[in-house]
């Protein structure tokens, strides 16, 4: 049975963890391996995870099923300072793609968003990405572009896209 427990700083290991195995399924064809490696480098060391957790007020959950460990959300409620639950990261482990556990996911970060009073859930998701396809099939819409620098010439060429809830 899968369950999702909230998650804490006792859980990085295990958070980058699973970002270094799904990252590459997920953009090995839409970034190069130098990106892909930078990118993974840059959000998921233990000081930029400590910063979002602390700092930035990142909640993170953490997909289980028998304790193990196969995906984790992370989002940040009152975004901007505005009803907004901002979705920043979900990834699933590619063998639990596909048996609801993004579902299981999106659905505790909604109930959280609304027990909060957001009005909106938003986030970014690669152009490329076949993402989008599961965030449509959950009520978002793309409601802009934006193309992010985050250093070495990189871009992230996103979606933006929301979900009223």
């Amino acid at each position: 049975m899968m369950t999702v427990r909230q998650a804490n700083e006792a859980d990085f290991a295990t958070i980058r963890d699973i970002a270094f195995k799904t990252w590459p399924e997920a953009y090995g064809e839409i970034l190069s391996p130098d990106q892909l490696q930078y990118m993974l480098h840059a959000f998921y060391s233990d000081a930029a995870l400590f910063e979002n957790y602390t700092k930035k007020h990142h909640r993170f959950l953490l997909l289980l099923e028998n304790e193990e460990a196969l995906g984790f959300a992370s989002y940040e409620h009152h975004y901007q300072s505005l009803p907004v639950t901002r979705l920043h990261k979900i990834y699933l482990l590619p063998q639990s793609q596909g048996k609801g556990a993004g579902k299981l996911l999106m659905e505790t970060v909604e109930k959280r968003a609304v027990a909060n009073g957001s009005k909106v859930i938003s986030l970014n998701v690669n152009r490329f990405n076949k993402a989008q396809i599961f965030y449509r099939k959950h009520g978002f819409e793309i409601v802009g572009e934006e193309d992010i620098d985050i250093g070495r010439g990189y871009l992230m060429e996103d979606f933006k896209m929301e979900k009223k809830i």
